[in-house]
């Protein structure tokens, strides 16, 4: 006969979720603090450069090229989709962009992500306004209120002139962060200087991107060691508060001191003010033709967007 065991363990203790006991005997739940919030952001942010780095070093269609041709064409159709004046086009263009991604092995999910979550979203709460009939007058396709009995709302040309905005914008981040997430960081910075970008300028870039992480550490760092030799209950803002205060001088000396170091360091190595990367940067005969592509592509572009505004 089978023998039925029986457990004593709790159903709250053996949930995956973070829960508190129902009698109530392990205390209230407490706010988390803010700067270990930071903290923790700043280590997914690290996170995700690092993945954009292996997204760098896959064997795709823009990986292939050199960072030069693709900031020249990058740069081509950012004129393009800033001079379209139709949404058909803009649509269009960003439908290529998502091609492009797919060619170039990058994940949809994460490109899609890192382009909607900010700056499309916070344009069109900016351009939200404009929708209305107080602002862009027209026809009101949505009656949200009355005035004097006439009908106010939400205008088709207002809604039409949003949607080209942030289709415009989108379009532009898309083609931004497409190029930045299929380059190594050295070589989009060796990229910029062979097309002219003044050489203090990649210097300030190069240096802050390499260190920012570092320093990232180093507060982390000391905020897990502060929290480990704290024993009392304390309040989380109030110490969160004379956290950030105490170590903002301490992280500015640290940062300081670091900058020297690293100078010094370079220039003992050779280092003369221009940045050199470990491989020539030579533009191939692909490199040509995806020019050439970017050139037709804005041409194309900006041809389709005339013959619908006729």
């Amino acid at each position: 006969m089978a023998e039925h065991t029986t457990t004593t363990t709790p159903s709250w203790l053996l949930s995956s979720n973070v829960g508190l006991c129902p009698c109530g005997c392990i205390g209230k739940r407490t706010k988390g603090s803010f700067v270990e919030k930071t903290l923790t952001g700043g280590s997914d942010l690290l996170r995700q450069v690092m993945f954009s780095d292996d997204l760098a070093r896959r064997s795709g269609l823009l990986q292939r090229l050199d960072p030069r041709a693709k900031l020249g064409g990058m740069l081509l159709l950012l004129i393009g989709a800033g001079l379209a004046h139709h949404l058909e086009t803009l649509l269009a263009t960003y439908v290529v962009v998502l091609a492009l991604a797919g060619a170039s092995r990058v994940p949809l999910g994460f490109f899609l992500k890192r382009v909607w979550l900010f700056v499309p979203i916070f344009t069109l709460i900016v351009v939200l306004p404009a929708t209305l009939s107080i602002v862009t007058h027209g026809d009101v396709v949505v009656e949200l209120w009355s005035w004097h009995g006439q009908p106010q709302g939400l205008t088709a040309q207002g809604l039409r002139s949003a949607a080209l905005v942030v289709s415009r914008v989108a379009v532009s981040i898309s083609l931004v962060v497409l190029v930045t997430v299929t380059t190594p960081w050295n070589r989009l910075l060796a990229g910029l200087r062979g097309l002219g970008v003044p050489r203090m300028f990649i210097l300030v870039i190069g240096m802050a991107y390499r260190y920012i992480f570092l320093l990232l550490d180093s507060v982390t760092d000391m905020y897990e060691a502060r929290k480990a030799r704290t024993m009392a209950r304390v309040k989380h803002d109030r110490t969160a508060r004379a956290f950030v205060g105490a170590s903002a001088g301490a992280l500015v000396g640290k940062a300081n001191q670091l900058s020297e170091e690293v100078h010094q360091a370079m220039v003992a190595r050779g280092y003369r003010g221009e940045a050199r990367v470990l491989d020539t940067l030579r533009l191939r005969r692909a490199d040509l033709v995806a020019l050439a592509v970017a050139v037709l592509a804005t041409a194309l572009m900006l041809t389709a967007d005339r013959m619908l505004g006729r």
